[in-house]
């Protein structure tokens, strides 16, 4: 298969992942807040996150049982149905039924999400999981951008009832889509209780296992460390609403979108690993914006203005190279199970750092913990020759004009 044609399958795949993922993540909470869910329930929102931090209990599933395409339609169906009967329901005062769909449809969304990255996989070359990486970020933003913001928009000027009709017309046509994906031959076991653990075992006999796992849990570390501070940044330094609503609806997403596809042609040229120190040390660099402006109030809002855009292109940067590199060490015949494992273990620290990142900036202020979020990004350079040895080699660079 030639790459345009790669690259328009990916760029499909991953708007049809995101889409769902911004429907309850961005879409529902106004939505439920609006027909009167009570401020303790829509707490309990948060919990939807569980199924996507947790999907690589049941990645082997779709390691070995049935086409990939079958997952992914089957799942985009599933979500359609969903979303149409969650309709008649009043989150005014949900009961179990509400809350086993809104469950449903993150779990079927994290099913997926597996069957997606899996296929993707499968579907590319080594040499070609950059560039396929820039255009899965840029749809994958484009897809939350019309989910948590278009839709929820039309919500308001027209009615909820006529968005989530068309959310599920959305689903149905990715699920038709989804259903005639090309199917790709791999070798993959068959079910048995020695396939089961066998993705997990081939990742534990690599060599320099505990250094890529470090790698692994440090390379977003700084990245993932600073993100929950910089709204109440904003805040705390003046900007409206509005502002706000303009860096993450806009700037960031269009900065993120050009860093994406940037990263993903440097990759083109370079290759995975000189992808993940280069352009991992621009991600870690950016955060040095923040640290100026937040030492340097009369910098203003366009300095923050900056700061957003220089931060937002610089992540697409080193999240496009880190995400290629995630997919390029995921054996082909397990790519369900051990993309679901390494892209679960990069969150981990994230969370951790991001649970503490209040305290720490109320004991030193926004500058000097901005200042830390660099330095936690720095130990994961230590351990890149080791994770260089886990990238295979396709030996060929990828044509961009076939």
């Amino acid at each position: 298969m030639k790459l345009n044609k790669k690259l328009i399958l990916v760029s499909l795949l991953y708007f049809a992942e995101g889409f769902p993922f911004g429907i309850i993540e961005q879409s529902f909470p106004v939505y439920f807040r609006l027909h009167g869910m009570s401020l303790g329930h829509l707490g309990l929102l948060s919990l939807v996150s569980l199924p996507y931090a947790l999907k690589f209990l049941w990645a082997p599933a779709v390691d070995l049982i049935g086409m990939r395409r079958q997952w992914i339609a089957t799942a985009q169906y599933l979500m359609a149905a969903l979303l149409v009967l969650l309709l008649p329901l009043d989150p005014a005062q949900p009961g179990f039924l509400l809350w086993a769909c809104i469950a449903a449809m993150a779990i079927a969304s994290a099913t997926q999400d597996i069957a997606i990255d899996a296929y993707s996989i499968e579907l590319l070359k080594p040499s070609e999981m950059g560039i396929a990486n820039g255009f899965r970020l840029a749809a994958y933003r484009v897809a939350m951008v019309v989910a948590g913001g278009l839709f929820v928009a039309i919500g308001g000027w027209i009615s909820w009832q006529f968005t989530y009709i068309v959310a599920a017309a959305v689903l149905l046509v990715c699920g038709l889509v989804s259903s005639r994906l090309p199917p790709i031959d791999v070798q993959r076991p068959e079910v048995s209780a020695k396939a089961l653990f066998a993705p997990v075992l081939d990742i534990l006999a690599r060599p320099g296992l505990i250094h890529v796992i470090l790698f692994i849990l440090l390379y977003k570390l700084g990245d993932l460390a600073m993100g929950p501070m910089v709204r109440p940044f904003w805040l705390d330094r003046g900007l409206s609403t509005t502002e706000i609503g303009l860096i993450t609806g806009s700037l960031g997403i269009i900065a993120s979108i050009i860093g994406g596809l940037a990263g993903g042609l440097f990759m083109v040229r370079y290759g995975i690993f000189h992808g993940v120190w280069f352009l991992g040390l621009w991600q870690s660099v950016s955060n040095l914006t923040y640290v100026w402006v937040a030492a340097y109030p009369e910098s203003g809002h366009w300095g923050i203005y900056v700061a957003s855009f220089v931060e937002s292109f610089c992540a697409g940067l080193g999240t496009s190279a880190f995400l290629a590199f995630l997919m390029s060490i995921s054996k082909k015949q397990f790519s369900a199970t051990q993309y679901a494992i390494f892209s679960a273990l990069f969150r981990v620290t994230g969370i951790l750092a991001g649970s503490s990142s209040g305290w720490i900036t109320e004991g030193l202020g926004y500058s000097q913990y901005f200042l830390i979020t660099f330095f936690l990004s720095l130990p994961a350079f230590l351990f890149i020759f080791h994770a260089r040895r886990w990238i295979p080699s396709d030996n060929a660079t990828p044509d961009l004009k076939s």
